[in-house]
């Protein structure tokens, strides 16, 4: 595997991803815009975390948003979505092509958490303490 850029740059540069049972259901209003008990939580140095859900998980559709672009030295390029005729700002991007050091996110895509309300459930099962 060939490191990113990013990496060669800041090899000790920290972008953990990790699978999620959990149930995440992603809302705007009443509306249901993505649930999904596949998600992964990536958790990356300098950020705060960001779920990634299976595409299939998505119930809306969604189309490129045209003129949207930027490229993560450590993830790669970004694409960015929105709302299938709705043309306003993103509100979904995604990872098409992701660096080899996140394969994992490709098929994924993450929601702008200050857009929508991501609601964080229990797995199931769930696991209990006592």
């Amino acid at each position: 595997m060939t490191a990113h850029r990013g990496f060669l740059e800041r090899p000790d540069y920290r972008v953990d991803i990790h699978a999620r049972r959990n149930l995440v259901t992603l809302t705007l209003g009443d509306a249901v815009l993505a649930e999904s008990t596949r998600t992964l939580l990536v958790d990356e140095q300098d950020h705060g975390l960001v779920f990634y859900l299976p595409r299939a998980d998505v119930r809306v559709p969604l189309s490129r948003a045209e003129g949207f672009t930027s490229t993560c030295p450590f993830k790669g390029v970004a694409t960015y979505w929105n709302f299938a005729g709705d043309g306003g700002e993103p509100v979904v991007w995604s990872y098409e092509d992701p660096a080899p050091q996140v394969a994992r996110l490709q098929g994924h895509v993450a929601f702008y958490q200050d857009r929508v309300t991501l609601r964080v459930g229990v797995a199931t099962p769930a696991v209990s303490g006592r």
